[in-house]
């Protein structure tokens, strides 16, 4: 890496960019590991579908490589007779519940790691939904009796989509399981927030996090800025700005 690694406190790694043996990703992971914690954080475990073994099982090595704190991927589904290529919604019911808690209870025998599961954005709903998210997520997490990544992000684009109150959302899940929390910019469109990776993290999801932090107290956090990189200096401002509000949120 071309600047000091120990910028940060922690690097989150997604998961399929580290997969294939050799190349620039493996070199960042063999440069890093051992310096600063390394989280794997996956994209494509398609909780809400069916298993791939080998994905699987590669995304498990992975984890065991790098000696993972914690494993994490979304509430979501990715794969049916296609891979998508999006981070889907699942319809809310009892059944979809059940699934993605066995889902998570394999993978966590199988590594002997937490697993974090990570709320979406949220563009569209189900007919077939019985609950709320926060009461879905609550049923999962328990259920599999696993971790939450709360991205604060994510959701305060899904409530300003679909009208609900995020501090609602905060009521109903089990914040005593939050082990890691993402931040990150996202657009605002004529009918909806779109969640980007693309700019700073604007003033009202700040504030949202720092009533999270007050709840749940001082959590690892990760700033995602994925698209339109701006220079390195602006990218640490993000993280100090972070540290700021946690530091002030829980005194």
């Amino acid at each position: 890496m071309a600047t000091d690694p120990t910028l940060a406190d922690w690097y989150e790694l997604l998961v399929e960019n580290h997969l294939v043996a050799g190349g620039p990703a493996a070199s960042i992971v063999e440069e890093l590991s051992g310096k600063v914690p390394l989280v794997p954080h996956s994209v494509g475990l398609n909780l809400g579908g069916e298993p791939d073994p080998e994905h699987v099982a590669r995304v498990c090595l992975l984890a065991e490589k790098i000696d993972a704190p914690w494993m994490s991927d979304h509430l979501c589904l990715t794969a049916a007779t296609v891979h998508a290529h999006e981070l889907i919604p699942v319809p809310y019911t009892p059944a979809v519940a059940e699934h993605i808690a066995r889902r998570i209870g394999e993978l966590q025998s199988r590594t002997g790691r937490l697993f974090a599961l990570e709320n979406v954005s949220s563009y569209m709903s189900y007919a077939a939904s019985m609950q709320t998210e926060w009461a879905f997520l609550k049923r999962v997490v328990e259920a599999a009796d696993c971790g939450l990544l709360l991205d604060v992000n994510n959701l305060f684009v899904s409530a300003a989509n679909h009208g609900f109150d995020p501090r609602a959302y905060l009521d109903g899940i089990p914040l005593d399981r939050v082990v890691q929390i993402h931040l990150a910019g996202h657009q605002v469109l004529d009918d909806h927030l779109r969640d980007t990776h693309d700019a700073p993290v604007c003033e009202e999801v700040w504030a949202l996090y720092a009533e999270t932090l007050r709840r749940t107290g001082p959590v690892s956090t990760l700033i995602e800025w994925d698209e339109a990189l701006p220079e390195l200096p602006v990218l640490l401002g993000e993280v100090a700005r972070a540290r700021q509000v946690r530091e002030a949120a829980c005194p």
